[in-house]
């Protein structure tokens, strides 16, 4: 494939996702006017599949063709843009329904073409996570396992077109649109299958981590940034459906492909560090100060009324007050734990300041100031320049430096 014809395909794969997405809201604005959250989380699904997973997935495969995860971004933004307008065009899905199934021509193929691509889609993801950010695997012993998830996936393709039970699971009222031999016997490998499916997926975030383990340098700083923002964003919308009770966070999605790009890209990769330090502390200090608030506010309520105001404010002072205190104690372990490198920078700076007040020698200041800094900071060459006490008119001033 040539350039051109890379970059015209791949932007091809982003105006595809882009018009199942205005098409599926074009035939669903009379549900739009009374949405219901199940419609607004398919519709946040189908948006950030054709607004970030398209857009980002066709630049990059139009920057580097020969890399994969580029086309697998793209394809995958055009599944979950399909996913909105197989919903909005049939009317339903499981338990939701916008209007009277099947009123428009061609339902029937819709729901199909919906089984036979759906869970088979993931089949993309787990290419995504296994080719990471190279486009090649982590080694050669994955490739059976690479070839192993595509005959997987065509399998459980094969079984959703040819069994009408798989189509009727998403959508009730479609209709089989083909009778061939064997639907019973695919209908049970489908459903055998598909825990492998999320089996499956569990083994490409190993990969991840393999990957990341082994890695040195810029590729370490690739997938690090990949597998944090991963993690962040697929526990905040399990988070927002377990403790919100909706999908409010499913656009969080979208920092998915965003994060992908910058890694391979290579921009600003290791502000990651920073980045990954800052969340976990924060993370931590808030799970603390509010279960410490949710305490306090429980035990002042015991004492002054469940109603009392007091208790809130009491509650509110009380974290205010502990605020800085304890984000110090949580970066101190934080730093102990997982940037072992600063941690203990600060413990020799901090006993180096001690013995500063008192030593009086200029001759071991010296000497121990090169060397906390060769300590700390590691430079490959350090001096330190004195000023000489004044001297007379005569003799002009000047530095004596005291090579490392």
């Amino acid at each position: 494939m040539t350039p051109r014809v890379a970059r015209r395909l791949a932007w091809a794969l982003w105006l595809l996702a882009l018009g199942l997405l205005a098409a599926g809201v074009a035939i669903a604005v009379p549900d739009l006017a009374a949405p219901s959250e199940e419609l607004g989380v398919v519709l946040a699904f189908g948006a950030v599949g054709a607004l970030l997973f398209g857009p980002v997935g066709a630049f990059l495969a139009a920057r580097r063709p020969r890399n994969p995860v580029g086309w697998l971004l793209a394809g995958y933004g055009v599944l979950m843009a399909f996913l909105w307008f197989s919903i909005a065009y049939l009317g339903e899905l499981f338990d939701l329904t916008l209007r009277r199934p099947g009123s428009l021509p061609g339902a029937d193929w819709v729901a199909w073409a919906f089984a036979v691509v759906w869970h088979p889609g993931y089949g993309l993801l787990f290419l995504l996570l296994i080719l990471f950010p190279h486009g090649r695997l982590p080694s050669p012993r994955w490739r059976p396992l690479a070839w192993a998830s595509v005959a997987f996936y065509a399998v459980l393709a094969l079984c959703a077109a040819v069994s009408p039970a798989v189509t009727r699971d998403y959508f009730a009222s479609a209709r089989p649109v083909l009778r061939l031999p064997g639907a019973a016997l695919a209908e049970r490998v489908f459903d055998t299958m598909l825990a492998g499916n999320f089996l499956l997926l569990a083994v490409a975030l190993v990969s991840l981590v393999v990957r990341l383990r082994r890695a040195r340098g810029e590729e370490r700083q690739q997938v690090k940034l990949f597998v944090y923002t991963v993690t962040v964003a697929l526990g905040a919308v399990l988070a927002g459906f377990l403790v919100l009770s909706g999908g409010y966070l499913v656009p969080l999605l979208g920092t998915i492909p965003v994060a992908a790009a910058v890694a391979i890209l290579r921009h600003r990769l290791y502000d990651i560090d920073r980045i990954i330090n800052r969340t976990v502390v924060y993370g931590v200090l808030t799970v603390l100060l509010g279960l410490g608030y949710a305490g306090v506010v429980l035990g002042l309520g015991r004492l002054l009324g469940r109603d009392s105001s007091l208790a809130v404010a009491g509650a509110t002072l009380t974290v205010a007050g502990v605020f800085q205190p304890a984000r110090r104690r949580v970066q101190q372990a934080v730093d102990r734990r997982f940037n072992r490198r600063r941690y203990d920078a600060a413990q020799t700076i901090g006993a180096f300041s001690a013995r500063l007040r008192q030593q009086i020698d200029l001759d071991t200041l010296t000497a121990e100031l090169l060397a906390v800094v060769e300590q700390t900071m590691q430079p490959t060459r350090a001096s330190l320049w004195l000023r000489p006490p004044q001297r007379a008119a005569a003799t002009p001033p000047g530095p004596t430096p005291s090579p490392l």
